[in-house]
């Protein structure tokens, strides 16, 4: 009988991790084409050379340990996590700082530590640290809009001579980025500051607008498959404008930029839906992740404004990493029926 082949209505089949992992991968293709659009083709190799890396790194680790290798590099999360640091790199990256990250972040912060799931830190942003403290200039050598290159040839095909070193970079591909000059702005204020340099945009960054634009689709999609709950992404985005909204005196060469500069510029958008939701190193609780994601805001833009580095989304992601076990144990529900419980 037909009606003995549907399932009870109380059934429900559980997403795989396989399944989360695609949203994920899908979700970045807006972020990923105003990326190429806005500053060239060397986020997408950047990407693929990822890809390669990871999968190789992970097949190494799960052949030393004698696991079967197709299982466990179907569930894609060494893609993901390929994905999200070649979307973190400089486009134009060299191939040899794109294979130490990737490396170190599926070797190191994930496998060392049992695998996915076992891993404390968020492996991406480990590795982007690592990256950035060991390789500082390689690591600020960020491509410049597009729009602003006159004359150079950025065809895919020397976008891949640039990233492996096949090629010199052109006179003017890269400039300051600007969360780099807002930082070192020491006495105009914003209206002049906007004046006297062309990277800024309407009301951020010169490309980085569609960028957040982008990376902004891409997690609304992913709340809308129920990938992970608006608790962390809400309050770090809430906590980021206040902060910026309490110490924005209207344009001062101290005031640190606008709220709309905060939330456009720089990867504001990207840590809020593709980072700080990664659902083994985040809080587990709805109320530990409001507080987590609340801190993340907060201690960005302290590092935005008055640190030495521009845009501080992955220390203030690994300082929160550590400390979400303890959010979670100070934030678990209280059990039912017990009254004496303090949450």
């Amino acid at each position: 009988m037909a009606f003995l082949k549907a399932s009870s209505p109380y059934t429900h089949a559980a997403n795989s991790t396989n399944q989360f992992m695609r949203l994920v991968m899908l979700a970045t293709i807006p972020c990923v084409a105003a990326i190429t659009y806005e500053f060239g083709y060397g986020t997408l190799i950047n990407i693929v050379w990822a890809c390669i890396v990871a999968l190789s790194c992970e097949a190494l680790v799960f052949k030393l340990r004698n696991r079967p290798i197709s299982f466990y590099l179907k569930d894609g999360s060494a893609l993901v996590t390929a994905v999200l640091l070649g979307i973190s790199l400089p486009p134009y990256a060299p191939w040899w700082l794109v294979l130490i990250g990737v490396a170190f972040a599926i070797i190191v912060c994930k496998q060392l530590y049992g695998g996915m799931g076992y891993n404390p830190f968020n492996p991406a942003m480990a590795a982007y640290v690592l990256l950035l403290i060991s390789f500082p200039v390689q690591m600020t050598s960020w491509a410049a809009p597009l729009s602003l290159i006159d004359g150079a040839n950025l065809s895919l095909g020397d976008a891949f001579l640039h990233n492996f070193g096949l090629l010199a970079l052109p006179d003017g591909l890269t400039m300051a980025t600007p969360l780099d000059m807002m930082t070192q702005n020491k006495g105009l204020d914003m209206n002049e500051l906007w004046a006297a340099n062309a990277q800024f945009g309407h009301f951020g960054g010169l490309g980085w607008e569609w960028v957040n634009v982008g990376f902004l689709l891409g997690g609304l999609f992913l709340l809308y498959k129920k990938v992970f709950t608006w608790h962390a992404p809400v309050s770090m985005l809430v906590v980021l404008t206040l902060m910026s909204v309490i110490f924005y005196d209207g344009g001062s060469s101290n005031s640190g930029g606008s709220p709309f500069f905060h939330l456009f510029t720089g990867a504001t958008m990207f840590a809020a839906f593709f980072i700080i939701t990664d659902p083994v190193s985040s809080a587990v609780s709805l109320r530990g992740r409001i507080i987590f994601g609340g801190l993340i805001g907060f201690i960005v833009y302290i590092i935005r404004t008055w640190g030495n580095y521009p845009d501080g989304f992955a220390f203030a992601v690994l300082l929160m990493n550590f400390a979400a076990p303890f959010i979670d144990t100070m934030t678990q529900p209280r059990v039912y029926g017990n009254t004496t419980h303090s949450d």
